[in-house]
Formats: structure tokens, sequence, C-alpha cells
């Protein structure tokens, strides 16, 4: 392997290693290997094997080498043009994971209408594949149809499909319904910090769900004894808390009560699909649900989700930043409504038009032309709160947006442990971003970007996030190793071009 190729891999798993947020030392022993070596290592001055690749990628969740295409997949950004047009929102990235779970409650025939095609859907497509679940794109690979065995063969699960997502958690509801004991490999996904599965281990214990945690694995057993009786108090208003509750209730023979429910918008989708399904849930888009179970599930359903308002606030903030004109079409407006009033009040300029029906027949939808604005700071801190506040996945977002605002905004996001921290990679890019504490980050605006090469940060929206401050950016920027975006957003990049952007996929290893 000629010696710039090493230097070349050495300085990605670096990266990847300080956006872990690991030293040499915790990369060695998660290698079964040295400091010394991991250091020789990223200074390229050592051979290194195909399979070491594959090992440190896995160890550090970073695509550094992927078997089957020619290396990770990065995005070379001309920045500083303007957008223009029209763009559609696909469907809910949320909303599509939840119902993949949820189909694994019906004996019958799913389809699942323009389905996002994403690296998240595609890995827990992998697993219920491995477990007997047959699955296919149809109409021209726009719908997914999933049909379920007799029998689901839970030991040949691909545990390493399900250590990349954190949506596997949300089996557990299910299948306490399918057998009496199973294994489930620790949830993965983003690297967002520590989060406790403690709240849906609350709930689940009411239906007889026990489980103990022991090499990598969440080994259940399900006591058909445990009934809810009272209503179910959930500690945490989560949203994958919520939706393990309902399925776990789905086919519960009774009626349950779920209180502190969250009603965020891949709640109520959820909801909608039970009802398809033939389970009666009552209370949808409140934080009380009552769910009347159905032992047997056995219908042909057929089921549209919704479209993503997190996406949707994706687009809108790219409108933003690059001082562009734009319509994002299909805008479920109900879970933007707190977002759009904060942004009105930084003087945002745009219009909304008349509402109408999503697909699914519940969901309101509209279309938002934004344009170039002047915008100014907010006075209050932008934090997120369970719907219908401040959506928590849209507040990485706000970080760019203020950026481009005159005077200091204050982002409180309080949800998770580190997310805040990847905020500050703005700046690289010629953001004035300062880390108060994990929580707390102040923005100074507005902001001069400029462009770089980086690494993509390892959690989903902050990496977008960074990819927005590139195309504001006047010159040519490199952001690296995007598997993270990719699991969340099908096709970002040719989209973004379809409107004007200038974004090269590439690949070099």
């Amino acid at each position: 392997m000629a010696d710039d190729y090493l230097v070349r891999i050495g300085k990605l798993i670096r990266d990847a290693r300080q956006h872990r947020g690991w030293t040499q030392t915790q990369l060695a022993e998660a290698l079964g290997t040295s400091q010394s070596a991991v250091n020789r290592i990223e200074r390229g001055n050592q051979n290194i094997s195909l399979e070491m690749i594959a090992r440190i990628g896995e160890a550090l969740d970073s695509e550094i080498v992927s078997l089957g295409y020619a290396g990770p997949m990065h995005l070379r950004v001309v920045g500083g043009r303007r957008l223009s047009g029209s763009i559609d929102v696909k469907t809910s990235k949320n909303a599509c994971v939840a119902l993949l779970c949820g189909s694994l409650l019906n004996k019958g025939r799913t389809v699942l209408r323009r389905v996002a095609r994403i690296e998240e859907v595609y890995r827990l497509l992998e697993v219920l594949n491995s477990i007997g679940v047959r699955t296919r794109w149809i109409n021209d690979g726009v719908d997914l149809e999933i049909v379920p065995p007799a029998d689901l063969d839970l030991d040949a699960m691909d545990a390493d499909a399900a250590r990349r997502t954190r949506s596997i958690i949300m089996f557990l509801g299910p299948l306490l319904h399918r057998t009496d004991a199973f294994r489930l490999p620790y949830a993965g996904g983003c690297d967002l910090g520590t989060r406790t599965i403690e709240p849906h281990m609350i709930a689940l214990r009411r239906f007889g769900l026990d489980i103990t945690a022991t090499e990598g694995l969440y080994h259940a057993q399900v006591d058909r004894s445990v009934t809810p009786g009272r209503p179910i108090v959930l500690t945490e208003r989560g949203d994958t808390v919520t939706e393990n509750a309902l399925l776990a209730a789905a086919r519960y023979d009774g009626v349950t009560v779920i209180r502190n429910a969250s009603s965020n918008y891949m709640v109520q989708d959820l909801c909608f699909f039970l009802k398809a399904l033939g389970v009666e849930v009552e209370g949808v888009g409140t934080t009380t649900l009552t769910v009347h179970g159905v032992p047997n599930i056995d219908a042909d359903v057929d089921y549209s989700p919704s479209e993503d308002p997190v996406e949707a606030m994706s687009l809108l903030a790219a409108a933003v930043v690059t001082e562009s004109e734009l319509t994002i079409r299909r805008v479920p407006i109900e879970f933007l409504e707190i977002e759009l009033a904060v942004l009105e009040e930084m003087g945002l300029d745009h219009d909304r038009s008349a509402e109408y029906p999503a697909d699914n027949g519940h969901t309101r939808l509209a279309d938002l032309t934004v344009r170039p604005s002047k915008l100014e700071a907010p006075i209050d801190k932008i934090h997120p709160m369970p719907f219908p506040g401040l959506n928590i996945d849209n507040v990485p977002f706000f970080a760019a947006i203020a950026a481009a605002a005159q005077g200091q905004s204050l982002i409180h996001d309080w949800v998770y442990d580190n997310r805040a921290i990847y905020l500050t990679d703005l700046n690289r890019l010629g953001g004035r971003l300062q880390l108060l504490d994990p929580h707390r980050v102040l923005v100074e605006g507005p902001t001069r970007w400029r462009a770089a090469e980086m690494m993509c940060p390892p959690a989903l929206r902050p990496a977008v996030v960074v990819l927005l401050a590139m195309m504001a950016a006047e010159g040519t920027s490199v952001l690296r190793n995007v598997y993270v975006i990719n699991r969340g957003y099908e096709e970002l990049a040719e989209r973004l071009n379809s409107v004007g952007a200038q974004i090269e996929i590439f690949r070099d290893i």
C-alpha cells in the first residue's frame, strides 16, 4: 500500500477517533492492541490490513471502509451559490422506521408507500430479512412490501445491522408478543452520548417484559401473567418510548392507557397505522393514549407515512444560510409552527400556501416559500420541548440560522449529552460559536463562512448543519465520510443540486 494512502487512512482514523471523543488508548483497548500501534497507524507509519480498517470503523461506528464498493462516501461542496425553484419534502425517516418495527405485529401483508430509502431503513430491512421477514421494493422502487413468516428466526438476527441503528430498540414492544424469550443487540445509531433505555423498561415491564444486559445483548424474558392493569405513566415523554408502549399495547388483550405520551409526528403516524391494522387508539395528538388491543392481527394493510418535518426544517435552513428564495413543498406545517413562530420573530420573510391533507389523510401540509431575510438574534434562548414545542431534532439547524443573524443567540440543547459539542464544528467554517457547557452554545452572528475540509460529525443533524454551512461558504469544501447523513436523508446532495447547489459525491479509498 502506497505511503500516501497510509497517511490518508491514518488521518481519517484520527479524525473519526477524535469525533468519537476517544483517546488513542481507548481505541487501542477496543482493538486489543497498544496505544503506540494506534499512534503509528494514525501517522501513516504502519501497514494496515483491510480487516483492521474494518475493525477500527466498527469500533468508532464510522464507515472508514465498506465492502462492496470503493470506500466511504465524501462530499465536495462548491459554496456561495444561491438556491432557487422548488423541492418536495420526503416521507418521515422516524415514522418509516417505527412502521417497519410495527409491521412485526401483523401476520398479513403490509405495504408502506413512498418509504424513505435511507441507511436507517436499510439496516432495519437487513435485520427483518435475517429473521425471516420477506421485503421487496415495488412500484419502481417507490413502495415497500413486507410479508412476515409464520415463525420468526430470532437466533439468526443480523447483529451487526442491529447495532448500527437505535431503532432496533422498538423491536421490544412487538417481539414480546411473539415469544417468551429472545435476545436483542444493544442499540446503536448516532453518537449522542449515554442514553438510558430505562424509560422503555419501566413501560414494558407492565406487560411482563424483563431485561438483563450482558455481553452486548439485551436478554428478554416475558411473564404472561403480568398485565398493565392501571394506566402506564411514562417517566420520559420520549418518541421511541411512546412507540414501544404503543407496540406492546397493540396486541395486549385489553385496554391500555398510556399517560405522558409523546404526541409527536412519528407517534401520530404509528397510531394511524395501528388503526389501519384494526387497533383502536384514542387521544391521538394528546399526551394520553388509550389503546384497545387486538391479540391476533392478520390484515393486508396499505399505509402512507407523512412527510418529514425535520427534513423540511433542513431545507428551510439551507435557504436561510445561502440567502436564497426557495419553495419547500409538502411541509407538515403543524409540526413546524413553533419553529416558524421563532423565525418570524427573527425576521424571516416567507409565505405559506393553504393547507391540504397528506396521503395518510390526517397530517396537515402546506407549501412554504422562503426569501432572503435580514435576521436578528432572538431575545429568548432557543431550546426544545416535547411536541407541540420546538422539535428536539430541529435545534441544531438554529445554530446555522443564528450564525446568519445579527447578534448573540443562546442555544440550549438539553436532551442529549454531547450533541451541542458537535455544533462547534461550525467554527472550522468561520462560525463564532462558544460552548458554555455540554448543552449550551452561544452563537455570534452574522458569519462570513469560509471553505474547509473536515470529517463529518458522527451525529445526523449536526452533520447536515455542517453541510449547509459549506453550501454558504465561498470556495470548495470537503465533508468526509457522510454515512451518518445517509442514515437520515435520501439523496440529499442530488436533491440540493436540483435547486442550484453544487455538491459532488466522491470516494477516495
